[in-house]
């Protein structure tokens, strides 16, 4: 059985991440809200939320997670190629709320979203309170690729990319690497293992292991 969590609980109210179901893997609470106070109490436990519409808030802890150390990520020749002839412009924060829509927008392959309203509307606060941040990749003033996420201690935790012309959003990432690199932020936290983030060097960590580094890393940085 999974914890149910009640909108008036403390926002730190989470069962211990090792409670966490085997099927459907990491699944560890359910209810509560998507409050500033407890998405940030949620991502600094190893947890994060993830649900369809119709459904209530989930709450996910997978074991292994997925993580790309910034060292670590895998740049194509073609891709520092596209970025030096293509007219890329890599820019943070210049437009989070088309970011984050454009990450919920259908997609060819997947005409549904889990970035629900609630969703939007948590990650827009989140972001005026200077903790959710995008990494955009613009040309000829056109967005055309990125990345959001949230950025604490030195964490970034990636919650959705999308790419509107091929390449953009691996130049996103790459921008947001070269920045992860440049500020001491010692990894960014995929959640869930894809093909497409394998090929660009994130790997899985046993979930001790995680909650190992994103203590360290926590309490090494300020949010």
């Amino acid at each position: 059985m999974i914890a149910w969590l009640a909108p008036g609980d403390p926002p730190d109210h989470f069962p211990a991440v090792e409670r966490a179901l085997l099927d459907p893997p990491g699944l560890l609470a359910a209810g509560g809200d998507l409050s500033c106070e407890r998405l940030v109490a949620a991502y600094r436990r190893g947890i994060f939320p993830w649900y369809s519409p119709g459904q209530p808030v989930l709450w996910w802890s997978p074991d292994p997670r997925e993580v790309l150390l910034p060292q670590e990520f895998h740049t194509s020749r073609s891709l520092r190629r596209a970025a030096r002839t293509r007219g890329f412009e890599y820019h943070v924060d210049r437009d989070f709320a088309a970011v984050i829509a454009a990450c919920a927008a259908p997609r060819a392959n997947s005409p549904g979203t889990w970035i629900t309203a609630q969703m939007r509307e948590a990650y827009l606060a989140l972001h005026e309170r200077g903790i959710a941040h995008s990494a955009e990749i613009w040309r000829s003033g056109l967005l055309i690729g990125g990345i959001y996420g949230v950025k604490l201690g030195r964490v970034y935790f990636g919650e959705s990319m999308f790419s509107a012309e091929r390449d953009a959003s691996k130049a996103a990432l790459a921008g947001l690497v070269r920045q992860c690199l440049a500020e001491g932020t010692e990894m960014i936290d995929c959640q869930l293992p894809s093909a497409h983030l394998r090929s660009l060097g994130s790997r899985p960590l046993p979930r001790a292991q995680f909650l190992g580094r994103l203590a360290q890393a926590l309490g090494s940085g300020r949010d």
